[in-house]
């Protein structure tokens, strides 16, 4: 008898974050793919400490979506007879990943689909038309999406999957939408074979309910008094002001995550100069290219650490903490990473993450798209 649990293979997985919004929401997690051992390694690590199973088909170091490897090879046709294993016990199969994306940020490579990174994008795309699982999610910068060069790949893309049978539906999300306390844009493609919807409920993609799992609406969010900058001093004592809500902001996050206590408290760069300089930026100053000093009570800015992006604490004279990073990312308190993972290697994969609480509400609106549809 078939288990009505939809199942994910996920690639481009780093350390879970999007995947652990899915399994949280219904779906069973039975294939990983990630090419970096690090990320890897961190992500069966937070399973362990999640009480969480080894997915059924395992994790897998490699470049699985590099259709020019996987689809010449053995690789294609075990992932294809997996594939089919899992439609023997479950119903609903679906594909999500985003792919690395530097090539198409305005703050990254920039080099879009002939770069390394945004060939990737590419290679995705085919490895869901070859193996047509019953829906996907696609995830990357709003660079794709609203960049006039990188605008026509992006339809392209698309052209491809609706050749193959997917019905589409795309939006441009804010994370701050789903309770993350982050500003962070990223466009969502998301595709359903047409034999999985009922008829009716395909003739168009805004039957889609994105907005069923927003509780804060960009125009009011950003609406709101928040509080600009305040001289910085360290230990200082600020009480949260009326008139905003208090859950979308860091402080609440620190304290609802209680980052001091966390295991990754410590995780956090010592420069050997520049403290003198950590000292001299006003807390809520976010306007410089790197070493933004966070509001305690507001939002943050998107917590991408590559390309000089420093945040620093609001009332301490350091950088943030990889705990504190991983509350801003939306991340339950008893996520961790790996005492033993390198600094660079444990904000890379933070910044790179799906904000917890974003991929949780699409995972949501997905299963409810397909409870009604199917």
């Amino acid at each position: 008898m078939a288990n009505y649990r939809p199942c994910i293979f996920s690639f481009f997985a780093g350390s879970g974050f999007l995947d652990l919004g899915f399994e949280n929401s219904g779906f069973q997690i039975v294939y990983v793919n990630e090419i970096f051992p690090p990320f890897l390694a961190a992500y069966s690590y937070s399973r362990e400490i999640l009480n969480l199973p080894v997915p059924e088909y395992g994790y897998h170091q490699g470049e699985a979506a590099d259709v020019t490897k996987l689809l010449e090879g053995l690789p294609a046709q075990r992932l294809g007879e997996l594939v089919q294993d899992c439609r023997k016990s479950y119903n609903i199969v679906g594909f999500i990943g985003g792919p690395p994306c530097p090539d198409f940020s305005i703050g990254g490579k920039n080099k879009g689909h002939l770069g390394d990174n945004g060939k990737l994008s590419a290679s995705y795309i085919e490895l869901i038309c070859h193996h047509l699982p019953d829906f996907f999610l696609f995830e990357n910068v709003k660079g794709l999406w609203r960049t006039k060069k990188h605008r026509l790949f992006f339809e392209s893309l698309k052209q491809k999957l609706q050749k193959a049978g997917y019905i589409l539906t795309e939006r441009l999300i804010n994370a701050i939408e789903y309770g993350v306390p982050q500003d962070r844009e990223r466009i969502i493609l998301i595709g359903f074979r047409n034999s999985l919807i009922a008829r009716e409920n395909v003739k168009t993609a805004n039957l889609f309910p994105w907005e069923n799992y927003i509780l804060y609406p960009q125009e009011e969010v950003f609406a709101y008094p928040w509080s600009q900058c305040t001289s910085f001093q360290e230990d200082s004592i600020i009480p949260c002001p009326e008139n905003i809500p208090q859950e979308l902001t860091v402080e609440y996050w620190f304290r609802k995550n209680n980052v001091a206590q966390h295991p990754n408290a410590h995780h956090y760069f010592q420069p050997r100069a520049g403290i003198t300089k950590f000292a001299s930026v006003d807390e809520g100053d976010d306007s410089r290219k790197s070493f933004k000093r966070l509001h305690r009570w507001r939002y943050s800015p998107t917590a991408c650490y590559g390309n000089n992006e420093v945040h620093l604490h609001p009332y301490k004279v350091r950088r943030i903490s990889a705990a504190e990073a991983l509350a801003i990312q939306s991340l339950p308190a008893n996520f961790a990473l790996p005492e033993d993972m390198s600094l660079t290697n444990m904000f890379k994969t933070i910044g790179n993450g799906v904000p917890y609480l974003a991929s949780k509400a699409l995972a949501e609106t997905i299963l409810n798209f397909l409870l009604i549809g199917s």
